[in-house]
Formats: structure tokens, sequence, C-alpha cells
């Protein structure tokens, strides 16, 4: 079951404007250490920021809040599998928020999709209500030397 869906497209020229003006006070205040230390390692910092940033409004859309009702940028955290796939993250008032919105019996998980091609990034993000024990886990990597066929 839906319970909530979220969208957001971020300008990375505008991220970069931001990043050049306000630096580790910009960084600090919406994005966790996790998520600095992606950016920082990629050839392009300020894609990278964009994407986590349309990831929070898209999540904070999906909780049905926006950022105006407490859930702080920080709640909300992107990190990667090691095949790549994002991961959507809450702690805080957005746990709460989620924990709220989640039927009895049923557990939710967040679905999250980035991308960017200069100057946009985007983000979609999806949460979904399993029955308890059902929940969406991503697929373990596979195994070396097996085929997914």
């Amino acid at each position: 079951m839906i319970l909530g869906v979220g969208t957001d497209l971020a300008n990375i020229e505008r991220i970069q404007g931001v990043l050049d003006r306000h630096g580790d006070r910009f960084r600090n205040r919406v994005f966790t250490e996790t998520e600095q230390r992606r950016a920082e390692r990629t050839q392009t910092p300020a894609a990278t920021y964009a994407k986590r940033w349309a990831a929070k409004e898209a999540c904070s859309k999906a909780l049905g809040t926006g950022l105006r009702m407490g859930i702080a940028w920080r709640d909300m955290a992107v990190t990667n599998l090691r095949t790549g796939q994002p991961i959507m993250h809450v702690t805080g008032w957005a746990r709460e928020r989620l924990d709220a919105m989640t039927p009895e019996g049923m557990e939710a998980a967040i679905h999250v999709s980035l991308t960017d091609d200069m100057p946009w990034a985007q983000a979609f993000v999806v949460i979904y209500a399993y029955p308890e024990g059902m929940a969406w886990q991503p697929a373990p990597p596979t195994p070396p030397g097996r085929s997914l066929a």
C-alpha cells in the first residue's frame, strides 16, 4: 500500500552557488557527515549534494509535511548500497511521522530514485507499507562468478 509520494527538482548550479557562499555552514546544516563524505569524493560534489537536497525535499513531501512541520534536514539522509542504489534513512521527527502514518500491522519502506543531468537533479520518493515481516529489503549482491539468470 502506498502511503506517500514525493518528487523534487533541484538546480545544481544554484546548489553550487550556495556551497560557494556558505560552505560548511550549509553542508553541516543540511547534510549528514556520511552524505558529505560521499559528495566530496565525487567529481561533481554539487550534483551529489543537489540530488540529496532533492531527495530530502521529496521525502518530506511523501511524509505529507514538507519541511515546515518540524522535520530537520538531517532527519533524512541518503546513503548508497555497494551497488549504487540509494537508500533513504529517517530519524527524529521524520521517523516519528513515518511511524505515525504506518498502519498497525504494517511496516514502511522508503524507496528513492535519484538522477541528474546538468543543470538539474531530481529525486522521486515512494513510501510503501508492507505486512510486518514482509518489508522490502535490498537484494544482497550477487556472489562473484554467479549469474542472475
